[in-house]
């Protein structure tokens, strides 16, 4: 059986099924072609679930604090971990019964199985027929599109020698079916999920202990920032080893995991004891066994090669999302997914500015930050100023009880333009959007302070550390 198309999207997830709504609104018949579920990993296996644990262990935490309010009687408040997994469960169904409704709104046909890419054949004289296979071993679909985007995403990164086994040894997604908390956990790298996991497993009572093999823990991030958030999640009990070589041959598992790290600062092998290990090391491109060998399509680092426009060498092919490599981030994959599927009709997007892309990371306090850190805008030599304004002078930051970290502006002293903005502390990953705007619009740390923040409200402290670049902020 064969069916014919104007797209085909290979991948469910954020970039994907937003793609293929916007082809929808512009009228091309469209079909996704999912293995698993739409949403992805983000909504099945990432973004969503963790952020809702998050939540979880963020709330545990205030109540045990709110005798600070006033209110009594929560000292001694308990964890039920299951109504908190049921909890994460229940909003992931509700998103993933939302975007299937989106899909037979748009009236988008949606394929479960595993898409792979043919070369010219009796269907087209191009490469790009999609052949559908079934876990049920029903007969292959053919799917003939004129268009196609690949938006296959990526998995977990593992160490060599240091197999996951979902029961010692664990990932960010297998990690996500514990049925009860460790005692003890080591995490294995301290960029974003790392960092995240460490922040709740903490909050949740877990003694948790980070390796990172950088000398600092988030290591794309300002210096400033990834130093405060070390000092704060040390207060919550984290033990932080850094600028170390985990030995994936030591991993030793009897009634508790053993591993031993090289510590180069002394040329000398130490060993963890825990009851659980996170690999948290990064991800990778899912590109294997899609069929990309059967076209002309360049695969570097495992990662796609696309143009601004996400077309790969065959220009009818467009690749999205993780698995081109780059910023491998939920908004950005739908945003590259809007451009593809905008080019390819002749709707004349714009590139998207990687350097204006916002980042976020959830930890408990949270960061967020755009643009360039001061160690990269000094590295391309760039004369900056920079402004920073706590949150302990903030009022609203005093009302909350959430008064750690700080805004800090980094602007250029020659053309007075925004360089970057990192933010640690009170709820800044909803805050970092304006920052974002400023960003896009070229905009200078005056012009922040000519929007009036309302009072009382954490977004004053970006209006003061936007002052403060020219060292005039009034409460500071």
């Amino acid at each position: 059986m064969s069916k014919e198309y104007d797209l085909v999207v290979l991948g469910g997830g954020p970039g994907g099924y937003a793609a293929a709504i916007r082809a929808a609104q512009l009228d091309l018949q469209v079909a996704i072609v999912e293995k698993d579920k739409l949403g992805g990993t983000c909504l099945h296996y990432g973004c969503i679930p963790s952020k809702s644990l998050l939540r979880s262990a963020e709330v545990f935490q205030q109540t045990k604090k709110a005798s600070d309010f006033g209110i009594e009687g929560t000292e001694n408040v308990t964890l039920n971990y299951e109504k908190i997994q049921l909890r994460k469960n229940k909003t992931i169904e509700s998103l993933h019964s939302g975007i299937k409704a989106l899909m037979k709104k748009g009236k988008i046909d949606v394929f479960n199985g595993t898409g792979r890419i043919l070369g010219p054949s009796i269907f087209s004289p191009l490469p790009g027929t999609i052949s559908i296979e079934y876990a049920d071993g029903n007969e292959n679909t053919m799917l003939v599109p004129k268009n196609i985007i690949i938006a296959t995403g990526s998995k977990p990164k593992t160490i060599p020698g240091l197999p996951i086994d979902g029961e010692h040894v664990l990932d960010s997604s297998n990690i996500l079916n514990l049925t009860e908390l460790p005692t003890s956990i080591v995490i294995i790298g301290a960029g974003v999920i790392g960092i995240e996991w460490a922040s709740m497993l903490a909050d949740f009572g877990v003694s948790v202990t980070v390796v990172e093999y950088a000398p600092q823990i988030l290591p794309s991030e300002d210096k400033a920032v990834a130093n405060k958030l070390e000092q704060e999640l040390q207060k919550k009990g984290i033990t932080f080893i850094k600028n170390v070589q985990i030995k994936p041959d030591t991993l030793s598992i009897n009634k508790e995991i053993a591993i031993e790290y090289y510590d180069g600062s002394n040329n000398s092998n130490k060993t963890l004891h825990t009851e659980k290990i996170l690999m948290a090391v990064g991800r990778e491109a899912n590109t294997l066994n899609i069929g990309l060998e059967n076209t002309d399509i360049i695969v570097n680092n495992g990662a796609i090669e696309t143009n601004e426009f996400y077309q790969t060498k065959e220009s009818h092919i467009y690749a999205i999302g993780d698995c081109i490599g780059g910023m491998q981030l939920a908004h950005v994959a739908t945003h590259e997914g809007l451009i593809a599927v905008e080019h390819m009709a002749e709707q004349s997007p714009l590139p998207i500015k990687y350097n204006h892309v916002p980042r976020c990371i959830y930890s408990s306090p949270e960061v967020a930050s755009v643009g360039l850190t001061e160690e990269q805008a000094r590295a391309e030599g760039i004369n900056v100023k920079v402004g920073q304004f706590p949150f302990q002078a903030n009022g609203k930051a005093l009302v909350y009880g959430e008064t750690v970290g700080f805004v800090k502006i980094i602007a250029d002293e020659k053309t007075k333009d925004l360089v970057g903005v990192h933010m640690v502390g009170p709820h800044v990953t909803n805050m970092i959007s304006e920052a974002g705007l400023a960003m896009v619009l070229d905009a200078t740390p005056w012009e922040i302070t000519q929007s009036i923040h309302p009072h009382p409200s954490l977004s004053e402290v970006i209006g003061e550390a936007a002052l403060a670049v020219d060292g005039i902020q009034i409460h500071g």
